[in-house]
């Protein structure tokens, strides 16, 4: 059965894991060096992990199947120029064997309560260009683009 509950500190070992494979997936795409330098989960992963357990705008999520994780999320709320909140999506991962089966729908369902709970004007998430089946999952929830971040290196 696929479910999401909130994560405690005997997780970190196998949050740190799907972090570590998150980041791995996610540097080759389009734009993923650049997420990776500047907004990416960064290592060491169990410290930046346990610090957003202990976060009290905070939620971090384990998404199981049968009680195996195989998946994680971390949300946080953040407060606008206008003073309502904000909900960020900094990570949801879910491992490619559970993809498609729930998981990630349930993470993203308590990311949402969590965030009405707390009376949030919203939610934010980053996708990354080209991966079409990640915006189609957020968009399937309502949420849509709302900007664009458009980059060029320099020599």
């Amino acid at each position: 059965m696929e479910a999401a509950r909130p994560a405690g500190a005997g997780d970190l070992p196998a949050l740190a894991r799907l972090a570590a494979d998150a980041v791995a997936e996610l540097v080759p795409q389009r734009g993923g060096e650049m997420w990776a330098r500047t907004i990416g989960r960064r290592p060491p992963y169990e410290e930046g992990l346990a610090a957003a357990i202990d976060d009290p705008d905070a939620l971090v999520l384990v998404g199981t199947i049968d009680g195996a994780a195989i998946g994680y999320a971390v949300a946080r709320l953040d407060v606008m120029a206008d003073g309502a909140g904000l909900v960020v999506i900094d990570d949801l991962f879910t491992e490619p064997e559970g993809r498609a089966v729930g998981v990630g729908e349930a993470m993203l369902e308590a990311i949402i309560a969590w965030g009405t709970e707390r009376g949030a004007a919203g939610i934010d998430a980053v996708v990354l260009p080209g991966t079409r089946d990640t915006k189609n999952f957020f968009e399937s929830f309502g949420l849509k683009a709302r900007a664009l971040v458009v980059h060029r290196e320099l020599p």
